[in-house]
């Protein structure tokens, strides 16, 4: 007998239904997010697209100022041709990660600067998507767009020069990078924020950020060479360590390492959330004051 009056059966809970309405509306919530999510990748594909040439012609001028960086290794008196050959590998995955690591800041910092000369930077902040979301799409598509790049990078100069990587792993090369990547993101969402903060010159501070990070990453030189501060200092960099485990894949074949994985992994938990919060903070006070679409 269906429960009701003189029924003996209890009474049925509506537990269930509400328990499968709030899984529904997850469900959808969830789904809404990942198409923003995509959106906001096929959005920077389409602006790749239109500026290619562009693009062109800063990927020779990255080409061409790897070269200055590596031939400096055929400058050095007194080395033998393997030597030679180790000395300018190192500067090339140095110059090549930097590469990556610069377009990443470059997606990043500039996320603000492009809703604003596309004219869609209200649409995007009131558009029903988290910012985490928004600004993980922009690195996502960051990410994708620096690995070809540097991979480009990396294969032109490799043969300009004649650099030979015998026992390379570039798997477990690749593998830290994309680790890396996490961590490189959660930073530049903090630098993202600067173009709020300052339309006119929050950009160009962007960029001050990254090149702190180049001074003490160990980017062309060892770490060990720098003030004991210096170094103390680095331990914060997460290219530090992309740095030295990419190195030591190349030139000596080694595998993915713990002790360059877990520090990546403990910035990258940090990094995110802090970078978060940093970024809200700035969206309140450019709507507040009245930055949020203003260009100067």
């Amino acid at each position: 007998m269906s429960s009701g009056v003189g029924s003996t059966e209890p009474p049925k809970s509506g537990g269930l239904g509400f328990a499968g309405a709030g899984a529904g509306r997850f469900a959808l919530e969830t789904r809404n997010q990942l198409v923003g999510l995509f959106g906001i990748v096929e959005r920077n594909m389409y602006l790749t697209k239109r500026y290619f040439l562009w693009d062109l012609a800063f990927m020779v001028w990255t080409i061409a100022n790897t070269l200055t960086i590596v031939f400096i290794a055929r400058a050095i008196p007194g080395i033998t041709p393997a030597e030679e050959n180790t000395a300018a590998t190192a500067l090339l995955v140095g110059a090549t990660i930097w590469a990556f690591l610069g377009i990443i800041f470059e997606f990043m910092t500039e996320t603000v600067a492009w809703e604003r000369w596309e004219g869609t930077i209200e649409y995007t902040f009131m558009a029903p998507l988290s910012r985490f979301v928004h600004l993980f799409g922009q690195g996502a598509y960051a990410v994708l767009y620096g690995l070809i790049r540097a991979s480009i990078l990396f294969v032109a100069v490799a043969a300009f020069i004649g650099i030979h990587a015998p026992q390379a792993n570039y798997g477990a090369a690749l593998a830290l990078l994309a680790i890396a990547s996490v961590s490189f993101i959660g930073v530049g969402i903090m630098t993202s924020v600067l173009p709020l903060i300052s339309p006119e010159k929050g950009a160009q501070l962007g960029f001050v950020c990254q090149g702190i990070m180049l001074v003490v990453s160990g980017v062309y030189y060892p770490v060990s060479v720098m003030p004991e501060w210096m170094q103390w200092i680095s331990k914060f960099s997460p290219a530090t360590y992309a740095l030295r485990g990419d190195r030591a894949s190349i030139l000596h074949g080694t595998g993915l390492q713990w002790a360059d994985v877990w520090p990546l992994l403990i910035i990258a938990v940090l990094a995110t959330p802090i970078g978060l919060a940093v970024f809200r903070v700035g969206e309140r006070h450019a709507k507040r004051h009245g930055k949020l679409k203003r260009a100067g």
